[in-house]
Formats: C-alpha cells, sequence, structure tokens
C-alpha cells in the first residue's frame, strides 16, 4: 500500500472535505478524489459515505482509520528519530505560537536568528488553540497555557506578567473612582470560545460584573480597541512597552503565567529544533528584562 495514499485518507477523515484535504496537501481536488476511489477499490470496502455535506466514514472506515493511525504513528516516529541524526542545523521547523508571541516577540528578533542559522527555515502557525506536535501539524510550540497530553517535552523559559490596560485619553474621560478601578469604565475580553485563556478566566472572576463593550477572539484587536479610547483590558506586559497606555490594576495586583517551551521528545535531539528551542528561551528571556527596565507608570490616583 502507498503511504500517501493513507496521507489522504487520513486528511479526507479529519477534514470530510476533499476540497480542504486537497488544500492541505497541496494537490487537486480531483488527485484527492481519484487517490481515495483507489484505496477504496485495493482493500475491496466502501470507507465513506458521500453527501453533499462531506465526506463521512463508514463503519469500515472507522476501522480502517485505527489502523491508518498507527501506521501514520510508526512513519511520523521514524521522521523524527532521524532528524535527531543531524548534526548541522538546516532545514524547515515548525513553531506553533500565538499571533501576538509572534508578532511582538519572536518576528522582530528573527533577522539576528537568521545571522546565526541561515539553514534553518521557519515556519511559524499562529493560533490560541495547541497544534498537535504528535501529528507533526508543529515540531516545536510557545504557550502560555502547559499542555498536558502527549509524549512531550515541556520546559518554563521565562514567565509574562500582565495588567489592565487603558489608553491616557479614556482615562482622562473616565476619571479614577475612589476604590474602585474598574468603576464607570468598560471592558474589552475574549468571547466564549476563548474563555480559557489566562485573561479571560481572571475577568470572570475577579471582575463578573464589569460593563463589557467589546468581545473578539484575538489579542490584537483588544489592544487596537484599548488605543482607540473604547475600554480597558488585561494585556501582557511587554506589549504596552513605550505605548501610550497606562495600567490601571498594575502586574502586582493580577497575575503572571510561565512561557512554556513544548518539543516532540523524538525532536530533543534535532540540531534545528534545539537551535530554534535556545533562540525561543534567549527571547523570552531578554523580554522579561527589557520590560523590568521599561516598565510603563501606572495611573496617577487620588
Amino acid at each position: 500500500m502507498d503511504w500517501n495514499d493513507v496521507r489522504y485518507f487520513l486528511t479526507v477523515a479529519r477534514t470530510a472535505s476533499l476540497t480542504q484535504t486537497a488544500s492541505e496537501l497541496k494537490v487537486s481536488q480531483s488527485t484527492v478524489s481519484r487517490r481515495i476511489v483507489e484505496l477504496e477499490e485495493n482493500l475491496g470496502v466502501a470507507l465513506f459515505q458521500r453527501h453533499q455535506t462531506g465526506y463521512f466514514l463508514t463503519d469500515e472506515g472507522r476501522e480502517v482509520l485505527r489502523h491508518a493511525e498507527t501506521v501514520e504513528d510508526s512513519i511520523l516516529a521514524l521522521e523524527r528519530g532521524a532528524a535527531g541524526l543531524e548534526k548541522d542545523p538546516q532545514g524547515v521547523v515548525r513553531l506553533a505560537t500565538s499571533e501576538n508571541l509572534a508578532t511582538d516577540l519572536i518576528i522582530p528578533a528573527l533577522p539576528a536568528f537568521r545571522e546565526r542559522y541561515p539553514g534553518i527555515c521557519l515556519e511559524i502557525i499562529t493560533s490560541t488553540v495547541a497544534a498537535e506536535l504528535g501529528r507533526r501539524e508543529a515540531d516545536i510550540a510557545l504557550r502560555v497555557v502547559r499542555p498536558t497530553r502527549g509524549n512531550l517535552m515541556v520546559r518554563s523559559v521565562g514567565h509574562m506578567t500582565y495588567s489592565v490596560y487603558g489608553s491616557r485619553d479614556y482615562l482622562d474621560r473616565h476619571p479614577y473612582v475612589e476604590g474602585e478601578p474598574l468603576g464607570g469604565r468598560h471592558f474589552i475580553t475574549w468571547d466564549d470560545s476563548h474563555a480559557f485563556m489566562p485573561a479571560a478566566a481572571w475577568l470572570k472572576r475577579e471582575h463578573p460584573g464589569c460593563k463589557i463593550v467589546l468581545v473578539t477572539s484575538s489579542l490584537p484587536s483588544q489592544i487596537a480597541a484599548v488605543r482607540a479610547g473604547l475600554g480597558l483590558a488585561v494585556i501582557p506586559d511587554f506589549l504596552a512597552v513605550g505605548d501610550d497606555l497606562l495600567p490601571v490594576i498594575p502586574s502586582e495586583r493580577m497575575f503572571s503565567n510561565k512561557v512554556w517551551l513544548v518539543t516532540h521528545a523524538d525532536l530533543v535531539a534535532s540540531a534545528r529544533v534545539r537551535a530554534v528551542g535556545d533562540f525561543l528561551a534567549e527571547r523570552v528571556t531578554r523580554t522579561n528584562l527589557d520590560f523590568a527596565r521599561n516598565a510603563p507608570v501606572a495611573e496617577s490616583q487620588p
């Protein structure tokens, strides 16, 4: 059996879509359809029920899926083991992280990284949803929420502090109320699908009755709303350095999160993955120090 046929089958089984499978595997939709038909003919069973809404596994297809995932795990383990044999840090490394960590922490430092490791091509996957390292959706991840599943190596490389921020203009228009830093002020927060985010959990726990003016699914949009003078939001402190933002509730009265560097255990020996991991750890540590030196002055209160 051709491993590529198994890849097509697995992707269609997981997406229920020929179009999405074709996009992910960078082939035409007709190629995906043909390979699935050939696999069904070779096995002598119908793997999918075809509907206008998508491709859905038959009972036989679910049984084949179980075996196909076992084959996939073995092949991915072989690939990870081979990656550990490399001596020079070269090749592609897939990094999963959040959008704000990518754009404000990692990418600004990439020119220096490229000078040090010109043979490494970094692919950055930005999402608040954890990528599956075991399925090679990513090789390494930088997260503020520690993963709990998988054959992973996890280490803390620093911490991220948070404060409640508002723009100078907004705070001038909504002055401080004695003993109530959120009194008479509105808040910008995460939508329900991101309730697991540390900032969303803090707000629900500490200020469940606060007035919400905007709900979003991304931190950049929240920061933009704060800059526009719409209200307050919980923002990582390193993103507020040098900005026209003032802490309303400072970090020492808030919370902090460890920043976790996550690598699949089979890739720990990979020179290119190790190079990226060391770079990320150094970057997080340096950013923590930079913020300590440039921390914004809190809102003046009577």
